[in-house]
């Protein structure tokens, strides 16, 4: 395989947690709530998905690799979601029905997050993580195409088969649910009244539309979204291991700053998760960098960013620009 073709392929794994991490911040940011609290939903994610994994592998206990495929997905992405929706909605109590500053609130749950990750994460059985890693990796490349003809690894050729077809199901899922909320946000009545919430929550009450509810919906199905990253980081990245919480932390953060470098748009979102996944791997990919050298270029993304959020400012183009309404709780007897 090419140096290329494998930079490529791990910037795509990679990519994914910021792509779900920032369709998830798109999603309720278009509603009118910044939630800093992102890296701690992730975490909330990562304990709950490894826990579902956890407790299938289990049953399998004499031979692991024999557990089936769709349990294993289904059990790590459904408690990563269910961990998920009980971070969302510590979040939306909060600042939706008792409109506590959503900076504050972001931050404190980011705090909660890591702190509950690395407490569960110690007391989780992790024998069978590795085990459950592999399984969420199968691809079509290498368990179907590869493993029927070996032969064909021989051939140049057929590494260019790897960059769409290499990799495990949350990969493609985190593109999936990507196109789904781009299309929903700007084809359907419910994202035209979602965005009409995060612009302007007082006209969008006054024709009838519950803020409420748009706004306990979006993000409630944001933090489902953006758990899942965490999940994608640990089961597809890292092969099922944990240390601590400071990675998916950074995660989160640069997911916060990649909602700002795709402009709220969630297909841009796609191509800007694969350029951060890069510049992500690539210090490590480089050799004979220096400690600094690393260092700084890990600066690069939140530099990028910057950048195009003083572009866009400049612009002024409406479409560019983040919701008006965003970071402002709602007083309905204001109206």
């Amino acid at each position: 395989m090419s140096l290329f073709i494998s930079l490529l392929v791990s910037a795509i794994t990679i990519g994914s947690v910021f792509l779900f991490g920032c369709t998830g911040e798109i999603l309720m940011e278009k509603s009118g709530h910044l939630n800093l609290g992102i890296p701690g939903v992730m975490c909330f994610g990562t304990f709950g998905g490894c826990l579902g994994a956890s407790i299938f592998m289990s049953g399998y206990s004499t031979d692991p690799m024999s557990a089936p495929w769709i349990g294993v997905v289904f059990m790590s992405v459904f408690f990563s979601v269910l961990m998920s929706l009980v971070a969302g909605l510590i979040y939306a109590l909060l600042t939706v029905t008792f409109r506590c500053n959503q900076n504050v609130t972001g931050l404190a749950l980011t705090t909660f997050g890591t702190g509950c990750a690395d407490y569960f994460m110690s007391i989780i059985d992790k024998t069978y993580l590795s085990y459950a890693s592999k399984i969420l990796r199968l691809n079509i490349f290498d368990d179907v195409i590869l493993k029927s003809n070996p032969a064909l690894s021989e051939n140049a050729g057929i590494d260019f088969l790897q960059i769409f077809l290499g990799y495990g199901i949350i990969i493609y899922l985190a593109i999936i649910i990507a196109i789904v909320v781009a299309v929903v946000l700007r084809k359907t009545r419910i994202g035209l009244s979602l965005r009409a919430v995060g612009e302007n929550p007082a006209t969008a009450d006054a024709v009838g539309i519950n803020v409420t509810k748009y706004k306990y919906a979006a993000i409630l199905c944001g933090s489902a979204i953006s758990g899942l990253g965490g999940l994608s980081y640990v089961m597809d990245f890292v092969g099922g291991s944990w240390e601590n919480s400071s990675t998916i932390q950074a995660f989160g953060w640069l997911a916060i700053a990649l909602v700002i470098f795709c402009v709220w748009k969630p297909t841009l979102a796609i191509i800007g998760s694969l350029v951060f996944g890069f510049l992500f791997i690539l210090p490590n990919a480089i050799t004979g960098v220096t400690f600094l050298m690393m260092k700084t270029m890990n600066l690069i993304p939140y530099v990028i960013t910057i950048i195009v959020l003083i572009i866009t400012s400049i612009i002024g183009k409406r479409s560019v620009q983040p919701p008006s309404s965003l970071g402002l709780p709602y007083f309905r007897e204001e109206r």
